[in-house]
């Protein structure tokens, strides 16, 4: 019954989303003559279709669906979510960005951050901290959509690259909530090791990954005379670092009591080929980017 309460919630977003969509384009057909999306000079159609594409994609203040439906969904079901169903709304949402109101991409940009970090705090199953984690880098991605598309495009590729081996550790360890990761280490100590590693990174600490963009988002925030807003963000990104740090705490420095009286740390359930295949995943969305930048 859960799922099929997510199925439908999602269903009923993705519909309204894409009503919105049409409706933008029809008023935007009838004021201009023409069809093409990429060409919006008036501010309300361009609106709508920000809002109905940010929609799509799970950012404040139209992110309520992404928490229940990701509960309510699999684990690989939510790395589709997550990843593989944003890069549609994602490349139209950069089409349109030159026509995109700069005031209200700040504003959804600046609400999920806050949101995402805010609902993320007091959840213990993992699902529902991926979706609000997911809602705090879409805040990421928007502060600098208008400005520098680019950055923001290079953002949301590597949250991507991150939540992907994310997920597949989660899914290969049957891992879904708090209390299972606390024991995670007595099956797998490699999967904990490089799930500390990707959660960190997608907090955004250094010298991983996820701090590169935030940098960059941040430079460019500053450089547009935005410091505010900047500063703003980065306080906003504590809210997620503290629940980042909890997971990453529980996961690999917290030894809780175990029945076992084995002294192999090793008990690995699953098999160790599918633990192959996600590592250079993960490898290479901790530690590859710092070394490419300048």
């Amino acid at each position: 019954p859960r799922s099929i309460e997510a199925t439908t919630k999602y269903f009923l977003t993705q519909s309204t989303a894409s009503c919105l969509i049409l409706f933008s384009s029809t008023i935007n057909a009838w004021q201009t003559g023409t069809w093409t999306i990429t060409q919006m000079p008036d501010k309300l159609p361009s609106t709508l279709m920000l809002i109905a594409l940010t929609m799509k994609m799970g950012t404040a203040p139209v992110h309520l669906w992404l928490p229940e439906v990701m509960q309510g969904s699999t684990l690989l079901t939510g790395l589709l979510i997550s990843t593989w169903q944003k890069i549609a709304p994602m490349v139209l949402i950069f089409t349109t960005s030159n026509h995109s109101p700069s005031d209200i991409a700040l504003i959804m940009g600046l609400l999920s951050t806050y949101l995402g970090g805010w609902g993320g705090m007091n959840q213990t199953h993992l699902r529902k901290v991926m979706a609000f984690s997911s809602i705090a880098n879409m805040g990421w991605t928007m502060m600098t959509l208008t400005s520098e598309p680019k950055t923001s495009m290079m953002n949301i590729m590597l949250y991507l690259l991150l939540a992907t081996p994310t997920f597949l550790l989660l899914a290969q360890t049957s891992t879904k909530t708090l209390q299972d990761m606390t024991t995670m280490w007595t099956t797998s100590p490699t999967s904990t090791i490089m799930l500390m590693l990707l959660l960190l990174s997608m907090a955004g600490l250094p010298p991983l990954t996820g701090f590169m963009p935030k940098l960059l988002i941040l430079n460019e925030l500053i450089s547009q005379n935005l410091t505010p807003a900047a500063v703003a963000t980065t306080m906003a990104s504590l809210l997620s670092l503290i629940f980042y740090l909890r997971i990453s705490y529980l996961t690999s420095l917290l030894t809780p009591p175990n029945s076992s009286t084995s002294t192999t740390k090793w008990r690995q359930n699953m098999n160790n080929l599918k633990v192959a295949q996600i590592t250079p995943t993960a490898v290479m969305s901790t530690t590859t980017f710092p070394t490419l930048s300048p």
